[in-house]
């Protein structure tokens, strides 16, 4: 990547530590990398310096960010060793709390609160007279609270960890106490696995794990999904819609309770068991984490908690998400700050994740959220006026907290814009994460599919768009977004082939010219984008073998039907179905990047893109990668560039039985390079090239190894 970013520590704490000492420790260390910062210096220094403001707060009024972070164990439900539970809830605004539930039969007066100086609610809660606990596990809870008007109000508790919804009584979730008898806690018994080397994420929300028309479960997914990710050759998981949102089809970004994991996959125990077993695998498990925006709901959510629509969020206009319909959190206020670190800590100890993909972060960096503009790549608009920089900074002590915190922890932002230095080391005045999706490649295999005939296909600008990336800022590269395979929209296999899905992609069928494209054209773009898009490769579950349907959760307008709200992953299993070459080819791309890490090493050196043939080769981690992407054209005998002289044999074919293909390819034949420079290279060889085909050759003596 970059040697400065490298060696320099993704720490704010004492200024951190940068590569020499030449490099200033005011924020703008990252000019050593990008030096078109240069005009924006001050306001490199300025974010910088309110965070490190912030940690001189915190270190001073709550004892560092190690302490801050702990907010679990000072706010909700704490139970000791005794059994005795206490009870905090910060509500500012509310002159009187009371806390309420089937322990005390609802009784407003039974269980009184008293309130500090800071706005906080605190009730200390003795055991019965036989040592339990006096709220029993399981029941419900809520707490009330008198506005400054005299109107008493019902909310679930801020810091709740496990809510429940029956759809048949009431959309509103109730909260329930979560305090299970130690004999039915899950004990973790697997170590988090090493940081990856090269990320490979299998994308997946619980719910949809499942071809039957039901919400799956965390032990449906742990049985059935995790083998299944493990043999694909994935070493990550990002899992969707765990942090509890009431509403099913948002697809987990309307967050109503932040501590809570999802009710509707089963218990939180399940989901220990899950990430655990995940572990056992090798695999990392990374949450997609939504402190973008939160839910409106009132009754089940954050929203005027404490009567005021100021609390937890920016009041009035600045506190509303017109597109999205949703409340925006006020990253500058102290107790937002400790709720926010407090949530990314819990999920990190109660649960093991592994990290996070921060969800929105385009809308978090910038007050305007992204809505109605558009990024030219001018550094003007990532420094100007309509940058949050209390948001930045929320994101700088974040990483902060989690890499000190957790020196493997994986951070991944979900940002449209571009904005330089995100995922450069906080030492150097970057933002602090370790990745950034590249959203610009999916909208690019969208554009050529729906606008360019094959023969028109830009070798170029594919070979531009996949590379175009910041300097020493790590990348996770993807084919297709989840958004894509939701109705209304569609996935490349559904652009590939569209209704041909339906009819003919059983063996018993004759292979039609759609089919045959497409199936050649969906392996040959998720290899080239796997290979030479980024440092991370993701994959939304289901598109890895091109599924049929689009997504669509139950809701009015369909019946409240979960006929599409499932993935049908055992069409991969019929032996009479196409489906199952390309599940293959996509195991033996993961694979064959396990055996040589091409997405941990430095970026490829592209050696060809010839527009009238459409062929494009490159090399990376000593691999030559041949793509001919012309529709009818084979070359026999054409000369490709090789830097490293030696024999080379090819280790992936997209063309093989296996695959789908049709075998044009022998894997025994030796490439034997020449000194004859080509192409910019020092050496060279004679491939055949069948059309629309795609192969990896590397050296053979590396195959024994």
């Amino acid at each position: 990547m970059n040697d400065i970013s490298d060696n320099s520590s993704n720490s704010l704490a004492n200024g951190g530590t940068v590569a020499n000492s030449g490099i200033p420790k005011d924020g703008t260390g990252v000019l050593s990398i990008d030096p078109w910062l240069e005009p924006f210096k001050d306001t490199l220094k300025s974010r910088y310096s309110k965070a490190q403001s912030w940690i001189d707060t915190i270190n001073k009024t709550e004892g560092g960010l190690e302490k801050f972070s702990r907010g679990t164990e000072i706010f909700g439900f704490n139970v000791d060793k005794d059994n005795t539970i206490t009870y905090r809830e910060w509500a500012p605004n509310a002159k009187q709390a009371s806390l309420i539930g089937e322990f005390n039969n609802w009784d407003r007066n039974a269980h009184r609160m008293k309130k500090n100086e800071f706005g906080v609610f605190e009730i200390t809660i003795p055991p019965t007279a036989n040592g339990q606990p006096a709220i029993p596990h399981n029941s419900k809870i809520k707490i009330t609270l008198e506005l400054p008007d005299g109107q008493w109000v019902d909310r679930l508790p801020a810091w709740i960890k496990y809510v429940t919804q029956d759809l048949s009584v009431s959309p509103a979730y109730e909260a329930r106490f979560w305090n299970p008898p130690q004999s039915e806690r899950y004990t973790f018994k697997h170590k988090r696995p090493s940081k990856p080397e090269s990320l490979r994420i299998y994308e997946a929300h619980v719910g949809i794990s499942s071809p039957e028309c039901k919400v799956a479960t965390y032990k449906e997914f742990t049985k059935t999904m995790l083998p299944r990710i493990k043999n694909l050759g994935y070493n990550a998981i990002q899992l969707m819609a765990i942090m509890e949102h009431a509403y099913y089809a948002s697809f987990g970004y309307q967050v109503n309770s932040f501590f809570a994991a999802s009710s509707r996959y089963g218990p939180p125990e399940d989901l220990k068991e899950l990430v655990d077993t995940a572990h056992a695998m090798g695999i990392a498990v990374l949450l997609d984490v939504v402190h973008s925006h939160a839910s409106k709901n009132v009754l089940d959510g954050l929203n005027e908690f404490d009567g005021t629509d100021h609390q937890y969020f920016h009041g009035g206009g600045r506190g509303k998400h017109d597109l999205w319909d949703s409340r925006l959190f006020n990253y500058g206020h102290h107790e937002v700050m400790r709720f926010l670190l407090s949530n990314l800590r819990f999920w990190m100890d109660e649960y093991a994740f592994d990290g996070f993909r921060f969800d929105g972060v385009t809308s978090m960096l910038y007050l305007h959220h992204g809505i109605g503009t558009g990024f030219s790549g001018g550094y003007h608009e990532y420094f100007g006026p309509d940058v949050d920089e209390e948001a930045v900074v929320y994101l700088m002590l974040a990483n902060e907290m989690l890499h000190q915190l957790y020196p493997n922890v994986i951070t991944v932002a979900e940002d449209v814009s571009g904005m330089p230095a995100l995922c450069l080391p906080l030492s150097l005045g970057g933002v602090g994460f370790d990745y950034r999706l590249a959203m610009a490649i999916p909208d690019m295999w969208i554009k050529i599919l729906k606008e360019k005939k094959d023969e028109d296909w830009d070798m170029a600008n594919i070979t531009w768009t996949l590379t175009n990336r910041r300097h020493g800022e790590k990348t996770i590269a993807y084919c297709e977004s989840h958004d894509q395979a939701l109705v209304g929209d569609k996935t490349l296999m559904m652009h590939l082939c569209d209704a041909e899905l339906y009819t003919n992609m059983s063996i018993l069928t004759p292979l039609t010219p759609v089919i045959d494209r497409g199936m050649a054209l969906h392996k040959m773009i998720r290899l080239l984008t796997h290979s030479l898009g980024g440092e991370g490769y993701l994959n939304f579950e289901g598109n890895e073998f091109g599924h049929p349907e689009w997504l669509d959760f139950p809701r009015e307008g369909n019946q409240n039907s979960f006929w599409y709200a499932r993935r049908q992953l055992n069409l991969t299993e019929d032996g009479l179905l196409r489906y199952q070459y390309l599940n293959n080819f996509d195991r033996s791309m993961n694979l064959t990047e396990d055996k040589y890490g091409w997405l941990h090493a430095p970026q490829a050196y592209i050696s060809l893109k010839h527009e009238g043939d459409k062929i494009i080769v490159f090399e990376r981690a000593g691999l030559v990668f041949v793509f001919n992407f012309h529709p009818s054209n084979s070359y026999t005998d054409y000369r490709i560039g090789i830097e490293q002289a030696g024999t080379y044999r090819i280790v992936l074919d997209s063309d093989t039985k296996e695959h789908g293909g049709f075998n044009r390819l022998d894997p025994q034949t030796r490439f034997f390079t020449s000194d004859l420079p080509w192409n910019n290279r020092k050496n060279s060889t004679h491939v055949y090239i069948p059309a629309r085909t795609a192969f990896v050759l590397a050296l053979e003596s590396t195959l024994s190894e």
